[in-house]
């Protein structure tokens, strides 16, 4: 008698099993089914690579260009003036801009004193059409952090505006914005504005003037 338990536990689980299974299989197939295939993954990253008219914006930058600054330490400040170049270019088949600055800055020297020292700089950007955002970067030789921003563009006003942080000592990091008004082909504006103390300064405005 129990031999014959025993016997029916295990058809059962048998059965049981047997009725899983297919449900299995098939809960196994839906999912399979909601994966894109190896091509269709490709012909989505070729489509994701390809630059479009976010990037043929940024592209009109590309040129040599003249700039002059205005700086302030703090609101209350003068401001100090400063000029210098910059050189646009295209790269990966218009899929970044890459612009070079080179200037002086007023800086305190050796004996405290305000001296002329000479800036490079580096910008690159681009549009991630993952995100949907214009993306940046920054560095230069005043620091060796690399300072990263994300994006959008106004056309009412054609301004680009981006977003980030830096941190320029440790554990100070500092919310940082900056916009770019394009007033015209050979024309643009350049602001920069940092949090300070929970409120946003403007520190730096950089006029460029297209190269003939």
């Amino acid at each position: 008698m129990k031999r014959n338990k025993h016997l029916r536990y295990l058809t059962v689980l048998a059965l049981s099993g047997s009725m899983c299974l297919p449900a299995l299989a098939a809960d196994d197939k839906k999912a399979s089914d909601k994966q894109p295939s190896e091509s269709d993954m490709m012909a989505m990253m070729m489509e994701m690579a390809k630059p479009g008219e976010n990037h043929k914006m940024l592209q009109e930058g590309v040129g040599s260009w003249t700039y002059t600054v205005k700086m302030w330490m703090s609101p209350d400040a003068p401001a100090m003036e400063s000029s210098g170049t910059s050189v646009a270019r295209s790269v990966f088949g218009g899929r970044y801009l890459i612009t070079e600055h080179t200037g002086k800055m007023q800086m305190p020297g050796a004996d405290g004193k305000m001296t002329d020292m000479e800036f490079k700089g580096m910008a690159t950007e681009g549009y991630d059409n993952a995100k949907k955002k214009f993306v940046a970067s920054w560095i230069d030789n005043m620091g060796t952090g690399i300072m990263y921003m994300e994006g959008t563009y106004e056309p009412g006003t054609k301004t680009l505006t981006y977003s980030g942080e830096y941190e320029m000592m440790p554990g100070m990091k500092t919310k940082v914005r900056e916009t770019i008004k394009y007033t015209d082909k050979n024309h643009r504006t350049f602001e920069f504005y940092e949090d300070r103390g929970g409120k946003e300064v403007k520190t730096m405005e950089m006029n460029y003037t297209r190269k003939s």
